[in-house]
């Protein structure tokens, strides 16, 4: 018996002592909201040819994504982030609560894990396309009980801590009655001016792509505010040419730009943890703008290049990418278009009825691949399932620090657990 509990105790402290080894460094997760397998298999054709390698493709690490959640089949933006942040199953109105309240994390403690690794002196910063309140990357830092409490949850996020925020949305930080950079108007109904706010503790505050690329990386904290709600116009194809806009402003930097950006800046502090939502591919594809939602992925995948440039020199790194669903339920039809001529415009419809996309909306003409391994280029078109989002193939990728754990079926509230093993050194089961 004695001998049997002194092997007990030698194992015990051996699996101590594996925990107390385990490397800790930097986390970037990187949320291409509302995408799955058939939106980078539709850019990887479009930008590389079907037989290139996107930066996406470079990830050491597969996950089989399984993204439902408490009370549905299909997760919302903000019940999947809350899932992401603290790492238990949430409910489709969940804001970062659940029952109405902060949820017990999965490491036993009432807070994101953004907001632990704060209180462990980790460097912190989220990034968003969309607006500031958007939740892929707002629940890591505030909790509501409403997701449309917009101005609640922009005033959380400004006075979280975190060391970078950038975003749209300078309507939700301003005042009624107070012009901004981006804004006619500001929408508050407290009298806050939560940029003021900022520069008074602390913050740098910088409002386009030129004055971000002309900050030092050794200011304090810095807030970017490039929009007055999204740096990107959500809308279809059709409506944005007819009103002469892009789907990006020109005068925002892009996610890719803002992540480059964020790594240098809080790499120079010390260990940091950084989230990155792209909104675009999430609002494009809900409006089933398949030239806009391919534009938005685009911009991850580069930000996805910037993080393995940065990992290059800095290996102490774990990068995690996922969506949580996908918007629109986009595929790529190949087959049926190659039938038709290349030089006239597509259908409107597929022949089930599909709506279906060319290069600049329903009726122009088709995508073309780049070319493949032999020099062939191939038309292709988009079909669209539906406006909502919709559970099919959504695949997680990691790379780098602990990426090894990430294999096979994944359930959504791994993503919580990876994170927490590279920040904290702590395995959760």
């Amino acid at each position: 018996m004695k001998g049997i509990i002194f092997i007990t105790s030698v194992i015990l402290l051996l699996q101590v002592s594996i925990y107390s080894q385990t490397q800790t460094g930097n986390v970037i997760f990187i949320h291409p909201d509302g995408t799955g397998l058939a939106d980078w298999n539709a850019l990887r054709m479009l930008t590389v040819g079907p037989d290139g390698d996107l930066n996406w493709d470079k990830l050491s690490s597969i996950g089989l994504y399984q993204g439902h959640i408490r009370n549905r089949a299909t997760a919302s933006s903000n019940a999947g982030a809350t899932i992401h942040a603290y790492g238990v199953k949430a409910d489709v109105a969940d804001f970062g609560m659940i029952d109405n309240e902060i949820p017990v994390s999965q490491s036993g403690k009432r807070l994101s894990i953004m907001q632990e690794a704060m209180k462990k002196g980790i460097y912190t910063g989220v990034i968003n396309s969309g607006s500031i309140e958007e939740p892929g990357s707002a629940v890591f830092v505030a909790s509501n009980i409403k997701r449309g409490n917009y101005t609640e949850i922009a005033k959380d996020v400004i006075q979280s801590g975190a060391d970078l925020i950038f975003s749209g949305g300078e309507n939700f930080l301003l005042p009624e009655g107070t012009k901004g950079r981006h804004s006619a108007e500001g929408k508050r109904t407290d009298g806050l001016n939560l940029i003021e706010w900022a520069k008074q503790n602390g913050y740098k505050v910088v409002y386009t792509r030129e004055e971000l690329l002309n900050t030092s990386y050794d200011e304090k904290k810095i807030l970017g505010v490039f929009a007055a709600r999204s740096t990107f116009n959500g809308k279809t194809e059709e409506d944005l040419i007819a009103a002469g806009l892009p789907n990006f402003y020109p005068s925002a930097p892009t996610v890719n730009e803002m992540t480059k950006f964020a790594v240098e800046f809080l790499s120079q502090k010390g260990q940091f943890f950084l989230v990155v939502e792209e909104e675009g591919t999430d609002n494009f594809g809900n409006k089933n703008n398949a030239n806009g939602k391919l534009e938005a992925l685009l911009y991850a995948d580069r930000a996805i290049g910037e993080v393995l440039k940065f990992m290059d020199k800095h290996p102490n790194t774990l990068l995690v990418t996922a969506s949580d669903s996908e918007a629109g339920g986009l595929e790529v039809s190949g087959y049926e278009v190659a039938k038709l001529d290349p030089n006239e415009p597509l259908p409107p419809t597929d022949r089930n009825g599909a709506p279906m996309d060319g290069r600049e909306g329903t009726g122009t003409l088709p995508f073309m691949t780049a070319p493949d391994k032999y020099g062939n280029s191939f038309p292709f078109g988009i079909v669209w399932s539906c406006f909502g989002d919709v559970t099919g193939s959504v695949v997680a990728r990691a790379h780098g620090l602990n990426s090894e754990r990430m294999k096979g079926k994944i359930d959504n509230t791994d993503i919580y657990r990876y994170m927490y093993l590279t920040l904290f050194g702590v395995w959760l089961d």
